[in-house]
């Protein structure tokens, strides 16, 4: 790592801490030739194919957009969302992939999303199986029913 103020390649680390449940690593280091201290931070990257191929970071803030359009005229306060978007990473990272398809994010958002909410959950659905029919939607709305009562 090179030191941000002399740009020399050694340094040493000087202590290292789990943030973020363990999944960043913060590093304080000292550089050998001039002796100042920095910080590092290390992350492990997830990474999301998109249908096109195109390969990019995952990110929650994506995730809680496209829940917040689906929530939109609900009653889902942010902090659910926010609570939402970080079960779907931790559901994502615990398959132990570094890339992921971006099909899969989508269904990683289904469960939790049809838990907050039913109504949200069918217009998410509906965007991402492509609905074309009103029979699309019935039987989506039967399959929630059932699922109601087997939880019963």
């Amino acid at each position: 790592m090179r030191c941000p103020f002399c740009r020399n390649a050694d340094s040493r680390v000087v202590d290292s801490r789990e943030v973020d449940e363990g999944q960043v690593i913060r590093r304080r280091r000292s550089c050998s030739s001039c002796g100042r201290r920095f910080t590092t931070v290390e992350e492990a990257v997830l990474a999301v194919v998109k249908r096109s191929g195109v390969t990019e970071p995952f990110s929650r803030d994506k995730v809680v957009n496209g829940v917040r359009r689906a929530c939109q005229g609900r009653p889902v306060d942010e902090d659910a969302l926010q609570q939402l978007a970080h079960r779907v990473e931790e559901s994502i990272r615990s398959g132990g992939n570094a890339e992921i398809p971006s099909h899969e994010v989508g269904l990683a958002i289904l469960g939790p999303l049809r838990e907050l909410d039913e109504v949200a959950y069918l217009r998410f659905a509906s965007v991402y199986r492509s609905f074309s029919s009103v029979e699309d939607f019935e039987k989506e709305i039967a399959d929630l029913r059932d699922a109601q009562r087997t939880d019963d």
